[in-house]
Parts: structure tokens; sequence; C-alpha cells
């Protein structure tokens, strides 16, 4: 079985989208009117530097995100199976998945990032080498409670983000713990998938609202839950709402579709970011893990939440838990 993946905020660069965008001359000329300039200078030319800034970058990640994609189609790609994106991605996933047109989507990324890129204070860190445990085990027993775990990206591969003040009081404690290989604050404008972004999402609930969605035609495993998006309209609008709020479990994204049974991973993007990340990620946990631990309410909430308002049914929730989804293994 095969999945698409798409990369998110992070992969933007100058040059980025060389040589697609002369072959999809009426989406550029969408994506020119949607944001009232032109995308094709925006990512080949970088002017002022505008792709270092989140109402730029996300909007330019996803036209060539999609691109990509429909060159792939175009050049009769296999179908994917399963679909999934980092962050930001997952709005190309649900563009492949049928969810929206690609002008929709981009309405809603373009409202996504004015919100988030508004949303400054706060800051973010990656920190290498050791696991989510360990990581939130040391911000506990430090008493740090304005920093949790923003990116589940590999097994040792996480984001932090919250208060800058409390990353700059943790930095010295990582650097000197067994087994990290680097704590390196990242350049971004405020603190995503945290709470600090609880009043863009907020606000963004209110857009989505407004928003049709078609059904996803293939599965698009979820960032916030780590399982395919639940099916409705209301079910994708709860879902990308609170993914602004919400750690990106990348690790749980993978093990589930490879549990699924794909088997083939290909990055739509330009980039290999993912697919170095995917690399890192084995099929199973390691048995001495405590797997689930860290965000099995969460997911039990999501699934309870989705039965309440119908976007679930019960044998939907109950075909989940008895996969694994939600139980100890």
């Amino acid at each position: 079985m095969r999945s698409y993946v798409f990369p998110g905020q992070g992969v933007q660069k100058k040059g980025m989208g060389k040589g697609l965008f002369e072959h999809f001359p009426e989406l550029c000329r969408q994506a020119d009117e949607v944001l009232g300039y032109s995308i094709e200078a925006l990512c080949l030319e970088n002017p002022d530097r505008q792709l270092s800034r989140t109402t730029y970058a996300q909007p330019a990640i996803y036209v060539v995100n999609a691109l990509h994609y429909l060159t792939a189609r175009r050049q009769d790609a296999a179908p994917a199976d399963y679909l999934a994106g980092h962050s930001l991605g997952e709005y190309n996933a649900l563009f492949a998945a049928g969810a929206f047109d690609f002008e929709t989507g981009l309405r809603l990324v373009k409202r996504r990032a004015e919100l988030m890129g508004q949303a400054d204070g706060g800051g973010m860190a990656a920190v290498v080498g050791v696991s989510g445990e360990t990581i939130a085990e040391t911000l506990e027993a430090h008493g740090v409670a304005g920093v949790v775990i923003a990116n589940y990206n590999a097994p040792e591969q996480h984001v932090l983000s919250g208060s800058k003040e409390e990353l700059e009081r943790i930095k010295p404690v990582f650097e000197k713990l067994d087994g990290v290989r680097g704590f390196v604050p990242l350049r971004v404008s405020g603190a995503f998938h945290s709470p600090w972004m609880a009043t863009a999402a907020e606000e963004f609930r209110a857009f989505l609202d407004t928003v049709e969605f078609g059904e996803i035609r293939t599965p698009v495993v979820s960032n916030v839950t780590g399982l395919p998006f639940g099916s409705g309209a209301q079910a994708i609008r709860e879902t990308l709402a609170d993914q602004i709020t919400h750690a990106v479990r990348w690790v749980e994204c993978v093990r589930y579709m490879r549990k699924a049974g794909v088997s083939t991973f290909e990055e739509l993007g330009g980039s290999k970011v993912l697919t170095s990340l995917i690399d890192q990620i084995p099929a199973e946990e390691p048995k001495d893990a405590a797997p689930w631990r860290e965000y099995r309410d969460e997911r039990v909430l999501a699934l309870l939440r989705g039965c309440a308002n119908g976007t679930l049914s019960v044998d939907e929730v109950i075909a989940t838990i008895r996969a694994g989804g939600t139980s100890h293994r």
C-alpha cells in the first residue's frame, strides 16, 4: 500500500516550485486572486524575504505542495491508499482526498496563516536525542508549566512550544541531559501547536463554519489523533481547529499507516524532510516503552466527541478500539 505525505512550514525557500507554475496557469491565476499578489514571484524571488513570515510561507507551501501532487497525478502516478501531511501539509492531504478544491484550500490556509501570524509571543525549540517521555518528565521535574511538546516528529526528535522565558530557562537543563544531541531555538513568529494559539484557533473555528466540505475519498490520517479523520464536514472542521493548539503526532500517523499495511511513503512538495523522519520511525514502539500513556485520553475524547456530534458512528468507534486505536498495546 502507498501513502502520499505533504510537508509543512519550514520547507519554504527561494526558488520553491520552479518549473511547476507554467504548467498550471489557471490555478496560479486563482492563487493570485485569493492572495492579492503573484504566488510565482513570491516563491521564485522571495521579495523582502517574505517567505520567512508565516502569512506568506503557509500559502506558498500549500500551493507548491498542491502543484507537486497534481503533477504526479498527470504523470499517472499510482493512487494513494492513505494520505497525511505534517501540520500545514494536512491541508494538501485533504485537498488530495477531495475534501475541498484547490481554491477553497488556499482560502483556508490564507486565513490560518493570518491568524497564526498575528498570535505573536512565545517560541519554539527542537530537542534531538531523547524520547518524548523523557522530555515530559524533565519539564515536570523542573516545574516548567508554560512549555509543551508541540511536535512528535520521530522517536528522538521533538519540538517544544510555549513561553520564551521558560524555553530559555530550560535550555541549559536539556543541553546537559544525557542523550540530548541538540537543543535548537527555532525562528518562528509564535508558539505554534500549543495553548498559546487558543485565540487563533477559536477565530479559525468560526471561519471554518463558513466553509463547505466534501466527503473524504481517501483516508487522511490526522495530526491531532494519529487516526483517520472522521466522516462528515463537522469532523473536518473540529479537527482542523484543534490542530492549531494540539501537538503534531507525526510518529503515530506513520505507525498507524504502517499498521494498516502502507509500505511506500512518497513525499510530495519538493522536500525530503518527512522522508527523513519516516526513516527514523519503526513500525512498532519498543516493548519497554509506555505506549499511548501521554495521549491516550486525548484520543478517547476525540472518538467520544465524534460520536456525540454525529460525525462518527458507534460502529466506527468500536472498530477503532478493536484495531488498537485507543487501548494499551
